[in-house]
């Protein structure tokens, strides 16, 4: 435990001080926070329709009704973008977990030392995580931003619930790309190699559903259940399932296993 804690250290280290790391905390806070404000303006916007409009919330189209209050007008639609831009990110933050390595052919090194390749394996992954956590901490300012907005023409305010179990679904996604990522990276010397086809992966498993709408029963049922939105669509409404939690955490464990076997393959090599 002791040896995955100081390469988890290590990791953490490395990424917090490289540049890179700070130009993805930043792309990813501007992005989120365009559509942030553009969610505020469309939130406004109804509210303001809903006040002048004789017939109120009533009278306003069922699409609309989710601007009742902040978090199902506000949240609710940036859990959507905040999973895209986590598809760009994560793949550019987990890979260089082994391929910088092997580009200084310092893993060669690293694997002659009395570490088993288990503890490097899971102390990258947990770096690698803990960097996408940290970059993920930085949208907590939104909700925040809400919290203190007030509440909405309907009374209710920010659901912190809602808000916790969105944030929890991100994670899922964010770490099984991590796990992803870092199986790639320690398959090729090259980064961007690792970044483009962890970014690959990633977005042939967000539109599932899409490729598998021309293909017959049950491969088509069978890609549905696997799409990510699918799996994530009652975390982010607020709604405790444990189903994405064991999908995504078997996803997990699925690339740490292959990332130790391609590990321990080049030892021996």
């Amino acid at each position: 435990m002791r040896t995955i804690f100081a390469i988890l250290k290590k990791e953490l280290t490395s990424h917090l001080t490289t540049l890179w790391a700070w130009v993805v905390f930043t792309v990813m806070a501007l992005l989120i926070s365009i559509f942030f404000v553009q969610s505020i303006g469309m939130f406004s916007q109804v509210q303001d329709a809903a006040r002048s409009d004789p017939g109120g919330w009533s009278a306003l189209p069922a699409d609309l009704q989710m601007y009742r209050n902040l978090t199902d007008g506000v949240m609710l639609p940036l859990w959507n973008v905040v999973l895209v831009v986590t598809l760009f990110v994560a793949p550019f933050l987990s890979m260089r977990l082994f391929a910088e390595e092997r580009s200084k052919k310092t893993l060669e090194l690293l694997l002659t030392v009395p570490i088993r390749p288990v503890e490097i394996v899971i102390g990258k992954y947990l770096g690698g995580l803990m960097v996408f956590i940290l970059t993920l901490s930085v949208t907590l300012v939104f909700p925040v931003i809400l919290s203190l907005i007030g509440n909405s023409e309907s009374g209710s305010a920010l659901e912190w619930r809602t808000v916790g179990l969105g944030y929890l679904s991100m994670l899922l996604w964010g770490g099984a790309l991590v796990a992803i990522g870092m199986f790639v990276s320690s398959m090729t010397e090259s980064q961007m190699v690792a970044a483009f086809v962890t970014f690959a992966i990633g977005l042939a498993w967000m539109i599932l559903p899409s490729m598998g709408s021309k293909l017959g029963e049950p491969v088509r049922s069978a890609l549905d259940y696997l799409a990510v939105d699918r799996q994530l669509q009652y975390l982010v409404k607020g709604v405790l399932d444990l189903k994405p939690i064991v999908f995504f955490g078997s996803v997990v464990a699925f690339f740490v296993l292959l990332t130790h076997r391609s590990v321990e393959a080049q030892r021996w090599t």
